[in-house]
């Protein structure tokens, strides 16, 4: 699973070949929640509310970045990393 970003001990990750809808795995600690890139719902999973948040900004930034990897992982392509907030 590519490691996309991280920030605030939150890591993003994307697997290669998932399933639709186009979504990304953000884990913190122990909590994991797979988050839909284009309506920003969470598709399974919790996070705390303040990880929750900083991943909600994130997706915010990044949605086309996340897109374009998203689309390149379906294709078994190397993904691009995000830079982590600064």
């Amino acid at each position: 699973m590519p490691r996309l970003s991280d920030f605030y001990g939150i890591v993003i990750y994307m697997y290669y070949r998932d399933h639709a809808p186009p979504h990304f795995h953000a884990i913190y600690g122990e909590h994991e929640a797979a988050i839909d890139i284009v309506m920003g719902a969470t598709l399974e999973g919790t996070l705390p509310r303040r990880a929750r948040n900083l991943v909600e900004d994130r997706l915010v930034l990044h949605r086309q970045d996340l897109l374009v990897n998203w689309n390149l992982a379906t294709q078994q392509q190397p993904l691009v990393r995000i830079d982590p907030l600064d």
